[in-house]
């Protein structure tokens, strides 16, 4: 059912206490598509820091001698440009609009001031985990420190 802007009035299937406490649980850190990044890079032989507090938004996974930076990035989280899991909730559409578009700026400016910093923003998408895009990544930060 339509509320007249075109967007669903159907409730969330949870009561506001139940939704907060399953939006609460959501982890910031060592989760499960940046585990899975970190297990592929350190298999290939890369060595890395975790979240260094002195970097522009604390990056997940930092190469310090390569000057390279990585987010691992959750698509729905960070609205993944052209990905389907990006779309805005059914529910409190002007909240979540707010919310994300607010992450998807803050991402930029951050990539901004890694790279004025000389460091190499790199992102990895949840939905991007495939077994070729981590043998990408991996050959991508094995040559930055060549240059």
């Amino acid at each position: 059912m339509e509320n007249g802007n075109g967007e669903s009035s159907l409730a969330d299937v949870f009561t506001q206490e139940k939704r907060s406490e399953i939006m609460a649980r959501v982890r910031s850190r060592d989760t499960g598509p940046e585990m899975i990044v970190r297990h592929h890079l350190h298999a290939k032989g890369l060595r890395y820091s975790l979240r260094r507090n002195d970097l522009p938004g604390r990056p997940d996974i930092v190469f310090p001698s390569r000057r390279i930076a990585m987010f691992v990035h959750g698509c729905f989280w960070h609205q993944h440009p052209g990905c389907r899991a990006a779309t805005l909730p059914k529910t409190r559409t002007d909240f979540w609009r707010g919310k994300l578009e607010a992450n998807v700026l803050r991402d930029s400016q951050v990539q901004d001031e890694l790279r004025a910093a000389g460091w190499l923003p790199l992102v990895a998408w949840e939905c991007e985990l495939t077994p070729e895009r981590l043998d990408e990544l991996a050959t991508l930060i094995l040559g930055a420190g060549r240059e």
